[in-house]
């Protein structure tokens, strides 16, 4: 038997879990009318088959009406989600993982405007910020009705064959009692006590006992310390557990640390690229010392080694790895095969948590099988025949496209006209709070390398360089340029830089700096936080009515962070409409959208952020030498057919372009277009 502490069983009761790695409750956003449809069963099953022990589904599956979707949660109060439970169940117990739910009440942490347009609850007379609604201070007969809704979901998650189920308990209705910030109730379930701000979920426990009995697994996911003046400190967050523990009622804690009700609270819950890793793992430890139950916990262990770490040390009895797994959902399968360097790392970009706080689905940003497990392939099939196919452009979707290739067995050759691959990420990657997102390229370099990719750098492809080949398909993904000319306006604007120009350090910010942000993505935020290091005052400029709407919200965190104090002004809603030369400074025109009034100002710089613009000539040129004209036939691409379209019948290659090649867009666009092109070629 393997030494490796993550291959270790556990046993869980009656439960034995064939090692020690698990996802924790998280809500991809695949459901359909609230039920955990084929889509929502492919993901966690491909998971499963990857070697998971235990999937804990759904990032808090509502068991009421009135906690209704804050972020298309399954809605375990439906009678009709039982069969579709069973159908997850048996997918995940398939491939040999233990499979169970998470059940909550999300109290203030939801809207009034969505689902049945019932009041949101809480014993908090205040509104969580982060969802804006004010609540209805809660009654006794809210209280009855929600400890039955509880015992109600979780016999339907046994009936569905659950293992068992996780009583969410941090920054949700339950918690919200625990908390003095967020408990203004009066009486036997409110105060100052300890005892008092646990009786509802104690109740809540009792039911569900009462309803599942005491051979189903239950457990719950508490907060240790909300690590916030007035708040459950780290000596109650243990007391918690101790009394948690003691009572019988559950099997095993989950623990997190902080609070969740703001952007910046909820990243410091879950930190993102450039924050510590695994930062309260040592406040999960100490609960795991000072009770008898199970410990289980994940927060940014997105590395093998610092899980191993976790577990050999006795900190945990079970990890979880998240993000991570939805970056690779094989981490556990290449840890058992030896194959520990061929798992694609999670660089903690954060796309998959910011999309769903944003009302979208979870995609990894540069996995872009995950969450489309039903139509593009997380293990790349070989084909058929051998190809010759040369790719122009090393970037994040030119190398996708080589490994795909390279995988399907087809002889590859990468062109690329800089020293080293990287493209756009390796700009951004010289910032050192983003220097992981250099991941996206090393793992796919070391993948191509693998394989027997050739690689031609400092190589400014032409045509006949290309045609030299003799082809069969030729992939352009050369990226873009930035874009230097103001929207909807003929012709570079004179005297403007680019945040690429600041970010490459190719131009050195001083003075009186307006960054106008056309995008709002991270160029403009990642110029700013430059320019204010290197002494400049900074005016960050959009006319957009937000700021960097593009970033999302746990992104925007460490930037404001950086930025706010400092000598930064932020503007919305205007608009940059020309700058001219006046003596050594620029002046610029600035209008707005919403009305007439323009104005003038100088500064000493002003940096544009409006995109890029395709570099796109080598495609044009071999365009009319291909058999397809360049075209793409959507209906095969969409279904993962071979493109078979011809246009010109003297044509000697198929010929396409893909991410920023075609348009400005991002990371994740540039690798989904290569890698559902390249499955099928």
């Amino acid at each position: 038997m393997t030494g490796d502490p993550l291959l270790q069983p556990f046993r869980l009761k009656h439960l034995t879990l064939r090692n020690r790695v698990m996802t924790t409750a998280h809500e991809p956003a695949y459901a359909e009318s609230g039920l955990p449809t084929e889509r929502y069963i492919a993901y966690h099953a491909e998971r499963a088959r990857g070697g998971v022990a235990l999937a804990m589904t759904a990032g808090s599956a509502s068991v009421s009406r009135d906690s209704p979707p804050a972020f298309n949660n399954i809605l375990a109060y439906r009678d009709e989600v039982v069969p579709w439970i069973r159908r997850l169940t048996d997918a995940c117990h398939e491939h040999g993982a233990a499979v169970m739910i998470q059940l909550t009440h999300l109290g203030r942490r939801t809207r009034w405007d969505t689902g049945d347009w019932l009041p949101s609850l809480s014993p908090s007379r205040h509104r969580e910020p982060a969802h804006r609604a004010f609540p209805k201070l809660i009654e006794d007969w809210d209280m009855e009705r929600i400890k039955a809704d509880f015992a109600d979901a979780a016999e339907r998650m046994q009936q569905g064959g659950m293992d068992g189920i996780e009583i969410e308990a941090y920054g949700h209705l339950l918690d919200q009692f625990w908390s003095p910030l967020t408990n203004d109730l009066d009486g036997a379930y409110g105060g100052g006590s300890l005892e008092n701000r646990m009786r509802f979920s104690v109740e809540v426990l009792e039911a569900i006992r009462a309803r599942v009995g005491q051979d189903f697994i239950v457990g719950i996911r508490h907060v240790a310390d909300e690590a916030a003046p007035g708040g459950i400190d780290a000596a109650e967050g243990i007391e918690i557990a101790r009394r948690l523990s003691a009572s019988g009622l559950v099997d095993f804690l989950n623990v997190i640390r902080g609070r969740i009700h703001t952007d910046p609270a909820l990243t410091d819950v879950i930190p993102i690229q450039g924050m510590k890793s695994a930062p309260h793992l040592e406040i999960a430890a100490r609960i795991r010392r000072e009770t008898t139950l199970p410990v289980f916990h994940a927060a940014r262990i997105q590395d093998v080694a610092t899980a191993r770490h976790a577990v050999g040390e006795g900190l945990l009895d079970m990890v979880g790895m998240t993000r991570a797994h939805i970056a690779d959902p094989h981490i556990v399968a290449k840890i058992i095969n030896g194959r520990e360097a061929d798992i694609r790392p999670c660089v903690g970009a954060n796309y998959c948590l910011d999309r769903i706080y944003q009302g979208g689905e979870a995609l990894c940003i540069h996995n872009a099988a995950t969450g489309r497990e039903l139509s593009l392939p997380q293990v790349i099939g070989r084909a058929h025949e051998c190809l010759r196919i040369i790719v122009v452009g090393a970037g994040p979707g030119g190398l996708e496209a080589a490994r795909v290739a390279a995988c399907r067995g087809h002889e590859v050759t990468v062109f690329e006209a800089a020293p080293e691959p990287g493209g756009q990420v390796r700009l951004l990657a010289q910032s050192p709070r983003r220097r992981e997102m250099i991941g996206i390229i090393d793992w796919r370099m070391e993948q191509c390398t693998a394989r027997g990719v050739e690689f031609r750098f400092s190589t400014w492809a032409e045509t006949d360089d290309v045609t030299a080949c003799a082809p069969d398909v030729v992939i352009v993904a050369t990226g873009g340029m930035p874009q230097t000319r103001l929207f909807e306006q003929r012709g570079e604007q004179a005297d403007l830089v680019t945040c690429w120009d600041i970010i490459a350090g190719d131009v050195k910010p001083a003075g009186d700096v307006l960054i106008h942000d056309e995008s709002g993505d991270p160029p403009a935020l990642q110029a700013a936080e430059i320019a204010i290091e290197a002494g400049a005052r900074v005016e960050l400029m959009t006319p957009d009515r937000t700021l960097a709407p593009e970033v999302m919200g746990m992104n925007l965190v460490p930037y404001m962070r950086a930025l706010q104090g400092r000598e930064v002004r932020f503007t919305l809603g205007r608009r940059l409409l020309g700058v001219a030369r006046a003596g050594n400074r620029i002046e610029a025109v600035i209008g707005s959208d919403y009305g007439g009034a323009v104005e003038r100002a100088a500064y000493d710089m002003v940096v544009l952020n409006y995109g890029t613009q395709p570099l796109d000539e080598l495609y044009f040129e071999l365009k009319p030498l291909s058999v397809n004209g360049g075209a793409v036939d959507h209906e095969a691409l969409l279904s993962g057919r071979a493109q078979r379209m011809v246009r010109n019948p003297e044509g000697t290659f198929r010929l396409f372009r893909i991410g920023d090649a075609v348009s400005s867009r991002n990371i994740h666009a540039a690798i989904h277009d290569a890698l559902r092109l390249m499955q099928a070629i």
